[in-house]
């Protein structure tokens, strides 16, 4: 155990090490502690909330392998209002989709190392869900490449710069018309308090792979 000063609760530096009975396990860390924490989760059957972004297709693939053994729930997004937004997107995808180009504009703070963030990706994957047999591919800025967009992109855009806890936009445009569906985080809260009513859903679930989506239904 690690003792922080002024912490009213134990710091451990491995899952292994932990003393207290443990309902579901909520990660909010770094990918590379996925390993670490995911073979606690099996070993111990806990269920596992994976909150953490950034994480590889290898890994995304080791959480789907635990699934067999343990309930988990991956969302790149705790907020709940994200979650409605990916909806709405998918809905307006589908109406909109010959007619309009489509971008996405994320924002966030300095500190925050991937891009585009798993938020973004996680609402251009929920658009193309919807467009079958017409899937579009995702373009990240345009600096590389000097020529005119294509009908087949989905344009993802990053913003980095002081405490921006997250906002993204998806913008539909149109000829002569634009639609935006915006979601702006105030606080960080909000991602735990997502987190929290994930873990309640997944407690005494089956093994199983969820989405915040479930919790909904």
């Amino acid at each position: 155990m690690v003792q922080k000063e002024g912490h009213s609760y134990p710091v451990y530096s491995n899952p292994d090490q932990v003393k207290e009975p443990i309902d579901v396990i909520i990660d909010f860390s770094h990918p590379s502690a996925l390993t670490g924490i995911l073979d606690y989760a099996v070993k111990e059957k806990i269920p596992l909330v994976i909150a953490t972004t950034g994480l590889n297709d290898a890994q995304k693939e080791l959480l789907k392998q635990a699934s067999q053994t343990i309930p988990v729930l991956l969302s790149a997004n705790m907020s709940l209002g994200i979650h409605l937004i990916l909806d709405l997107a998918k809905r307006a995808a589908k109406i909109l989709q010959d007619n309009f180009d489509i971008e996405i504009i994320e924002k966030h703070h300095n500190q925050k190392i991937d891009a585009p963030s798993g938020t973004a990706l996680a609402i251009a994957d929920a658009i193309n869900s919807v467009l079958a047999g017409n899937q579009k591919k995702y373009v990240y800025d345009r600096h590389s490449s000097r020529q005119k967009r294509t009908r087949d992109e989905i344009g993802m855009h990053s913003i980095r710069g002081g405490t921006i806890t997250g906002e993204h936009t998806i913008l539909f445009a149109g000829n002569d018309e634009m639609i935006e569906i915006k979601h702006t985080a105030i606080s960080k809260d909000l991602f735990a308090e997502g987190a929290l009513k994930a873990a309640a859903f997944l407690y005494n679930k089956v093994p199983g792979y969820y989405e915040m989506s479930d919790i909904f239904e």
